[in-house]
């Protein structure tokens, strides 16, 4: 259900704004998509863990005012990352 330690670093290299950037926005909305994307799939044989959907929900939310901050400083950086991850938003 987790993400390996190599994906995550695919992920923050791929998404990075500087060198050596872990914490921006963009970064965090991608290790969030892909564990969201990863517990989605674990959903789809195990229909009645509802403890791990709870999880997913935080997940969920926590992506979504992470998006809505970027929203908030730059719509043009906001439109990059949803285009980049394919979110319906």
């Amino acid at each position: 259900m987790s993400i390996t330690q190599a994906r995550k670093g695919a992920l923050i290299s791929e998404y990075a704004t500087t060198k050596g950037d872990t914490g921006s926005p963009e970064v965090q909305i991608a290790i969030l998509s892909e564990r969201i994307s990863n517990l989605t799939e674990h959903f789809k044989t195990h229909k009645k863990d509802n403890h791990s959907r709870r999880g997913l929900l935080k997940l969920v939310s926590q992506r979504r005012r992470l998006l809505d901050y970027v929203k908030d400083k730059d719509n043009a950086r906001y439109q990059r990352i949803i285009e980049r991850l394919g979110l319906r938003r």
